[in-house]
């Protein structure tokens, strides 16, 4: 008799759970996955394959595992949020030791055909970890110089191993991501700005101390018709395709730059640009509407939420998604320099789409858990 009553209030309370996900931000994600879709169609040609079918397989492998993670507790992943970042760091150090090498790079761990990038999952434990140390923390203890120092050796410590891959843009946003939860829990702008001023002033130095690529594409930024044919090939084909999509685009696969391979890695960095191309301005800023309204559903999760480790969380997710889409547009318009990072859930790649997934299935749970009570949020710990 018990145990009937028992299946009942679990799945009464899993069905309660499902009718709290925020099923319009779904549609949103899943929307997001078909501009992908359409557009890595058109990369292959007019072909699913290789592109386009594995987008849609990862994706839908991705939509299960949010959905599962939306329905386990927020409390229950708070415990498990130093444990994470923990496990974060010691699969950064595995990659270092015996990662998969690549272009230069070594940022991969290859379990069986799949390929794993730490990088991209440290940055959700990372959000994890710093909302958990500032969740109860009192305003005095936030405004107090030596309770910082943890959480930011917490930033440092995956940032310094990052570079090491190397990984100059995922170490940028990683630490941008840590800013932006201690700005969200409270800390004092003064400070950032102070921090910010240190930054400029050895930026020179960190230059001379760069990787020869690295220095190659500040210096392609900055001039990139000095080698139009080497390392300012890649953003003059793609500000050629940018314009040349005028306000309706040149027609779905019909783009030239695209289709004549002019432009390079069009199915990953440069995506946007093949999009731009074929659909031209209007097209370009529809897409732009769709990614505004998942970074503003996502900040508006942190506000309705009613712990602070929820909306620490959340804000972190959602400054997450956004920097990954700002870096990957304003890289290939020439805003910024050319660091190799992903249009979420559009561009081709399987490690980011199941780690975008799963962070924004910890957001669901923010949001499917976001009346739970937490005790106090803050306390003089």
């Amino acid at each position: 008799m018990m145990d009937r009553r028992l299946i009942r209030e679990t799945s009464f309370g899993l069905t309660n759970k499902l009718w709290q996900i925020s099923w319009t931000y779904v549609v949103l994600l899943c929307a997001l996955a078909g501009v992908g879709y359409v557009a890595l169609f058109s990369a292959a040609g007019g072909s699913p394959e290789p592109y386009a079918s594995r987008h849609v397989l990862r994706f839908a492998f991705g939509l299960g595992l949010m959905l599962s993670i939306a329905l386990v507790d927020i409390r229950f992943i708070a415990r498990l949020s130093w444990l994470l970042y923990v496990l974060g760091i010691g699969l950064l150090v595995l990659v270092l030791r015996m990662g998969h090498v690549g272009k230069g790079a070594q940022r991969w761990l290859e379990l069986g055909s799949l390929q794993l990038q730490p990088s991209e999952l440290m940055k959700i434990f990372l959000i994890l970890a710093l909302a958990a140390w500032f969740h109860r923390a009192s305003w005095e203890r936030i405004g107090n110089p030596l309770f910082l120092i943890p959480p930011a050796l917490a930033v440092l410590l995956p940032v310094g191993l990052i570079l090491k891959e190397p990984n100059l843009g995922t170490a940028v946003i990683t630490a941008c991501i840590g800013a932006t939860v201690f700005i969200a829990a409270g800390v004092r702008w003064w400070k950032f700005a102070l921090l910010a001023g240190l930054v400029g002033f050895a930026a020179p130095i960190a230059y001379t101390h760069l990787h020869d690529y690295q220095r190659a594409r500040i210096d392609t930024f900055l001039n990139p018709e000095t080698d139009p044919l080497g390392a300012g090939y890649n953003i003059i084909q793609s500000k050629i395709a940018l314009g040349s999509g005028g306000m309706w685009g040149k027609g779905f696969l019909q783009g030239t730059q695209g289709h004549l391979n002019f432009l390079p890695e069009k199915q990953t960095d440069f995506i946007f640009t093949m999009l731009a191309e074929e659909f031209g301005l209007v097209g370009s800023l529809a897409l732009l509407g769709l990614l505004c309204l998942i970074v503003l559903g996502g900040m508006a999760i942190a506000l309705r939420c009613r712990h602070q480790y929820g909306r620490l969380v959340a804000v972190g997710i959602a400054t997450n998604f956004f920097l990954y889409v700002f870096v990957n547009i304003a890289m290939v318009m020439g805003v910024i320099p050319v660091g190799g990072v992903p249009l979420p859930l559009v561009s081709h790649g399987g490690s980011a789409m199941i780690t975008t997934m799963v962070g924004f299935g910890i957001l669901m749970s923010v949001h499917v858990h976001r009346d739970v009570e937490f005790g106090d949020d803050q306390d003089e710990r």
